[in-house]
């Protein structure tokens, strides 16, 4: 047990408190590394897997720093009380939690065995081994489904979807409580047809029951900025509020129990 908790990864940010990515009051734990590369990424300091140091109103920050599973649990301790009262547990998300497999692996299992709730958030870019090797530590997987349309899914994301559809429906088979969440994203699949394809596929996945609508956001653009690249959606508009409810209720017609945001 001891080697587990000395297995290291790199951290990008450790969020307490956090009440959208699971049930219940939750850790956030945040990895770096991504193989996507979503045009409307929110988090793109976190993309590169090692540490980087931005400028951020002048003074230099480094993001991103290696740590142990033991140093990390110490942080996640902090909040088992609240875990405990409200149903919650510790969420890994990123970048992408399967670029680092063995250690978000790790940090599962020393959950587990500490008795914490577990969830990760993931696009389920990886091979379907590296997925599976998680799913007996995981109490919920919370998987990214951005679009149906493969040609598409490769203009935006600068990868093919067919691997993620496919991850989606073996975890589904493997009995792992899943919910399905949607980005929403202007111009990209926020056209009633888009979104009625893509559940209607979330609804074609056995156990599955619920999805998210996500709605784009521009929070983080001034990340860009700090990291000296361009943003290409610069010039996007989030959705309206009521752009979201008129896709809600398409999303309903699939007969999954759908809501916006997380």
């Amino acid at each position: 047990m001891q080697e587990l908790y000395n297995i290291t990864g790199t951290v990008a940010e450790i969020q307490r408190f956090s009440v959208h990515d699971g049930p219940g009051i939750r850790t956030l734990v945040f990895l770096k590394g991504c193989p996507l590369r979503c045009k409307w990424c929110c988090n793109p300091e976190n993309i590169r897997p090692e540490p980087q140091v931005v400028t951020r109103r002048g003074v230099q920050v480094t993001i991103g720093r290696r740590m142990s599973v033991g140093e990390l649990m110490a942080e996640i301790r902090k909040d088992v009380i609240y875990y405990r009262r409200s149903g919650g547990g510790v969420t890994l998300s990123g970048g992408e939690v399967l670029f680092q497999p063995e250690f978000a692996l790790a940090i599962l299992q020393a959950c587990k065995a500490e008795n914490i709730h577990t969830a990760i958030e993931t696009s389920a870019f990886a091979g379907y081994p590296t997925i599976q090797e998680l799913l007996p530590w995981l109490d919920l997987a919370m998987c990214d489904l951005k679009h149906v349309d493969p040609a598409k899914h490769q203009r935006y994301t600068g990868r093919p979807n067919d691997m993620i559809l496919d991850n989606l429906r073996k975890i589904a088979l493997a009995g792992t409580p899943l919910i399905i969440r949607v980005p929403v994203v202007p111009t990209f699949n926020d056209a009633p047809g888009e979104i009625a394809s893509i559940a209607a596929y979330a609804a074609s996945l056995p156990g599955v029951r619920e999805l998210h609508l996500l709605p784009y956001h521009r929070l983080g653009e001034s990340k860009y900025k700090e990291l000296e690249q361009d943003y290409e959606f610069s010039g996007i508009e989030p959705l309206t509020s009521q752009a979201m409810l008129k896709l809600l209720d398409v999303a309903r017609l699939s007969g999954l129990s759908c809501q916006v945001g997380g």
